[in-house]
């Protein structure tokens, strides 16, 4: 599904990226006040971060075996908490985009399944005015028959 092509996909998009960003906000701010928040959720996701990317820094640049410093603290938790930001703001605006997909799912399936009940009827429909036309013919042939067959009054 192409966000550009439906203006109200976007909107609401863009209505819960800036829905999301205060939670991530007040993530960050729990990550600097809570040690254990800081420690276990927001550090090591951001240790891991700058290791990837200055291990791929380093290789681009030629530099194959150099060690890595971690980064201090503060950094860390800052990185840490603006990673954790952005995937929630990532996660619900993915988790919009599937309920959207799902809901319009959902209504092409009802309208297919109308769209086939109407044709089921139409069927029937075609099916029982057939067999009224054919019950029909029998009775006009059984009473043409007749008329052919009654004896005509003679004159004298």
């Amino acid at each position: 599904m192409v966000v550009g092509a439906f203006p109200i996909a976007k909107l609401l998009y863009l209505g819960v990226k800036q829905l999301s960003k205060p939670v991530a906000s007040r993530i960050k701010a729990g990550a600097r006040s809570s040690e254990f928040f800081k420690n276990y959720i927001c550090l090591p996701p951001a240790q891991l971060y700058h290791w990837i990317e200055m291990r791929t820094k380093m290789r681009i640049m030629g530099f194959r075996g150099a060690n890595i410093k971690p980064l201090n603290e503060d950094a860390a938790a800052e990185l840490g908490a603006e990673l954790l930001g952005e995937t929630i703001i990532f996660l619900v605006g993915g988790g919009c985009m599937v309920l959207e997909y799902t809901r319009q799912a959902a209504n092409s399936r009802r309208k297919e399944d109308e769209l086939n009940q109407t044709l089921t009827s139409l069927q029937t429909q075609v099916a029982e005015l057939t067999f009224t036309t054919e019950t029909l013919s029998a009775q006009l042939r059984e009473v043409n028959r007749q008329l052919v067959s009654f004896p005509t009054p003679t004159k004298k």
